[in-house]
């Protein structure tokens, strides 16, 4: 069962595991988008209705199923009474208690790295996983970094078509940018894995590069500047300390972890999953490919 499956990381969840030959299910709800639901059965995915808000409509969604796999967040895709409170944390806990008593015994969830701020979408990924964890589930729980596609795009302020990028902070630390397709081999490798038995595993890509890098390399492939809006971290902090709600909060939050570096080491992961990782150039190749196909 992939629990967020119409989402950008879900739908590719499940195209890798309809490729691996196995049986799938994809929570959706009655209101789901028509054209990613289509998708997912046109893959071979079979969709079941349910929601995660509303504990009662998941027991019969999770009838035998022996795996979870869940991805659902209310950051980047809301519906009327999606919040913090009531999918990343309620509607998470409610998924992880629904698979235990269906039977399960195999739970992968997807979290993220961890921060040194404080912000209300982390105390909820962090209370979930001590759920997990309590569980009589087999675990894994992977931490991505930053993903590629979110913070490198327009919706956060990287618009390589107008060659124009919002930079949080300096922009002179280094993150290890991780791509979605990525992330979901990483969970799909970890199904039935032993060496993912019961871990936490922290996820980057296959090099830490500073956010001004990342443009400079965009830069290169298009052959063109980009035009940097800097917002110092100042600015940030008295974001996060009034923003209205807990989505400001932790979008704040996000920005100044990424101003502060977000590095991981790979090294003895890659050991153990031997993925071919994506690298930012690559990202970006592929982007400058698109435009130049859409022209």
């Amino acid at each position: 069962m992939v629990v967020g499956a119409t989402g950008f990381l879900g739908t590719e969840i499940c195209r890798q595991l309809v490729a691996a030959n196995k049986n799938v299910k994809g929570l959706i709800r009655s209101t789901s988008d028509p054209v990613k639901v289509k998708t997912l059965r046109d893959m071979g995915v079979q969709t079941v209705i349910g929601d995660i808000k509303e504990r009662i409509t998941l027991d019969l969604a999770f009838a035998d199923v022996g795996a979870v796999i869940s991805t659902v967040s209310s950051t980047v895709s809301r519906s009327e009474g999606d919040s913090i409170e009531t999918v990343d944390k309620q509607g998470q806990l409610n998924v992880v208690d629904a698979a235990k008593d269906a039977g399960a015994t195999q739970f992968i969830f997807i979290s993220f790295l961890e921060s040194p701020e404080k912000f209300p979408l982390q105390d909820a990924k962090r209370e979930v996983e001590r759920r997990i964890i309590e569980s009589s589930m087999n675990y894994t729980i992977l931490r991505p970094t930053f993903f590629m596609e979110i913070w490198l795009s327009p919706h956060l302020g990287f618009d390589a078509a107008n060659n124009t990028a919002t930079i949080y902070g300096t922009g002179e630390e280094k993150i290890s940018w991780i791509a979605v397709k990525d992330v979901a081999t990483f969970a799909v490798a970890s199904l039935d894995n032993e060496t993912a038995k019961n871990s936490i595993i922290d996820l980057g890509g296959p090099e830490a590069l500073s956010p001004l890098e990342v443009v400079h390399l965009f830069e290169e492939q298009k052959e063109n500047s980009f035009e940097l809006h800097h917002v110092p971290e100042e600015t940030l902090r008295a974001q996060a300390n009034t923003a209205q709600d807990s989505l400001q909060r932790s979008f704040a939050a996000l920005m100044l972890t990424y101003a502060g570096g977000a590095k991981v080491r790979m090294d003895t992961t890659l050991n153990l999953f031997p993925i071919n990782l994506t690298t930012v150039k690559e990202y970006s190749r592929q982007l400058v490919q698109h435009e130049v196909a859409e022209v």
